[in-house]
């Protein structure tokens, strides 16, 4: 049973150092540990509820606090099963301060005393899940406040299948927490539809129908554990047409025009990572026109992502299976977006599954 199939049914507010700390008001709790550490931890108070409609009204407001002490948020939310809580541990062991299943109510308060910690707290990750649903509708009027103080802010949402969710709630034995009386897949359902909007206007969606805990944290790292904060950050996943679209795709590219390297004989074995696969594939006359042309497109659409504060694009590079063609242009146009300053990491999703 993988860490991010069955932490996300339970919650624990983590953070920094106690003494880093900015105390929530209105009766939210939060643990003293910092990443991975001992300690017992408490999930977010039921007391919550009450003071959490009083603060539902307030935006940011530190008086004297100067804009630049304005702590960086991260807001995680997603499926229930999906790894929220493996993702949120990744932040705090990157040393943001952690908070889960805070009233979106509360989000501009926790904000605004971070503000006050004289810089102690300079990064806030808030988990945000169906858990505190009578608090969710708040989540709007919440990012509204944020945005008009102007809070940096982004969304990273958790996504996974539908089968991969059911198989991690029956490996676990907990009910989902929508499903009612219904079955597992009756809450599923309730819960795409509840966060539908939300996912729509996320920076960054991860699916992880298929990863395991490490592989999470490791896309979670490549996003955020950089020193300063790039302009915008691309994942190149290479995958094959027969074994799905990637559900978290922003941009999709079909390399299927190409010669298939499957079909000679002294390729087939091998994939587009080795050097005479990738000879063939780009010794084809539109192979190289069309990287030329599609990295072009790409310094458009770029241009467009910074202006709109979009900092994470996933461009999928299909195949038929995976194996050949699009592992080779993977690597190229990642080559070709790292050379123009893109933060980019290489992702071969389906590569050896054949």
């Amino acid at each position: 049973m993988s860490e991010h199939e069955s932490s996300d049914t339970g919650g624990t507010p983590r953070g920094p150092a106690a003494h880093e700390q900015p105390q929530p008001q209105h009766g939210a709790e939060v643990s003293t540990g910092t990443g991975s550490g001992s300690g017992s931890e408490t999930g977010t108070s039921t007391s919550t509820g009450a003071a959490a409609d009083a603060g539902a009204a307030k935006a940011v407001e530190a008086p004297g606090v100067p804009d630049a002490a304005i702590p960086e948020l991260v807001i995680i939310s997603g499926m229930s099963g999906a790894g929220r809580s493996t993702a949120a541990k990744c932040l705090e062991d990157l040393g943001w301060f952690v908070v889960d299943n805070l009233p979106p109510a509360l989000i501009p308060t926790m904000v605004e005393l971070g503000a006050r910690s004289q810089g102690n707290v300079a990064r806030i990750a808030v988990v945000v899940d169906v858990r505190g649903r009578r608090f969710f509708d708040n989540l709007r009027q919440s990012l509204a406040d944020l945005e008009a103080k102007n809070v940096t802010r982004r969304i990273v949402f958790l996504e996974s299948s539908d089968e991969a969710l059911v198989r991690r709630f029956e490996s676990v034995r907990r009910p989902h927490p929508l499903q009612g009386d219904g079955r597992i897949v009756d809450g599923i359902a309730a819960e795409r539809e509840l966060l539908r909007e939300l996912r729509g206007d996320a920076d960054l969606v991860i699916d992880t129908s298929s990863l395991n805990v490490h592989e999470l944290r490791a896309k979670m790292d490549a996003q955020f554990a950089g020193e300063e904060e790039p302009e915008l950050r691309a994942t190149v996943m290479s995958f094959g047409f027969k074994y799905g679209l990637p559900v978290d795709a922003d941009l999709v590219v079909d390399m299927r025009f190409l010669p298939n390297p499957h079909w000679v004989p002294e390729l087939r074995p091998f994939t587009g990572l080795n050097e005479e696969v990738s000879n063939y594939v780009f010794s084809q006359p539109s192979a190289k026109e069309f990287l030329d042309r599609y990295t072009e497109l790409l310094q458009l659409i770029a241009a467009g992502y910074r202006r709109e504060g979009k900092r994470y694009v996933t461009i999928a590079v299909g195949c038929t299976g995976g194996k050949h063609r699009s592992v080779a242009t993977s690597e190229k146009l990642a080559a070709r977006l790292a050379a123009q300053g893109v933060e980019t990491v290489v992702v071969h999703r389906d590569m050896g599954r054949e």
